[in-house]
């Protein structure tokens, strides 16, 4: 049996409530799935780990110069969606590029964990999930991603990106397909 933890990318209020600065509808539809999941290994005692997309505030990056502002440290824009239950015991890293890995302990705390094979929700298909798989694969992690829990502002840029990671990065399966499979382990 494989030790897998779930990582939800970039489920924060920015991107997910209709008042934040980079909401997308999509969002919405797959947060209540993500939520299920996020119940299902609280319930099965595994590793969560929530990314948070955070920019320091008052703090030059050049992301911010490029694309307009987000996620800002003490907006409320960078927390995560209250509708996700969060306990005490999951972790919270916040990062400032796409990918989970860059410039994040997360391969620290998988590593501490013995975490094979890594469960990827979240927002942006195309950029946050697609670089955090990416970076997962090289790092000899075996990524899964939910078809259902991920997310972008456009459904034939999503289904291209999945399309891609299952062929060259990792896995891609349902909600439902991944806890048949985990019960089955």
């Amino acid at each position: 049996m494989e030790k897998t933890a779930l990582i939800v990318v970039d489920m924060v209020r920015d991107f997910t409530q209709p008042d934040g600065l980079v909401y997308y509808p999509q969002n919405a539809e797959v947060l209540p799935v993500i939520g299920k999941v996020v119940d299902y290994f609280h319930k099965t005692n595994r590793t969560v780990i929530f990314i948070r997309h955070s920019y320091r505030a008052g703090k030059y990056d050049r992301n911010l110069v490029t694309m307009r502002p987000n996620c800002i440290e003490g907006t409320g824009g960078d927390e995560i969606d209250p509708s996700l239950n969060v306990l005490d015991s999951d972790y919270q890293i916040k990062k400032r590029r796409y990918s989970a890995f860059f410039g994040t302990d997360l391969d620290l705390v998988l590593r501490e964990n013995k975490i094979e094979r890594v469960v990827i929700v979240g927002t942006k298909t195309n950029n946050c999930i697609r670089a955090t798989v990416t970076d997962a694969h090289y790092l000899d992690y075996r990524p899964v991603v939910l078809s259902d829990c991920v997310a972008t502002n456009s459904e034939l840029v999503n289904r291209v990106h999945l399309e891609d990671i299952a062929k060259y990065l990792g896995q891609v399966m349902t909600s439902e397909e991944l806890i048949n499979l985990l019960e089955s382990e």
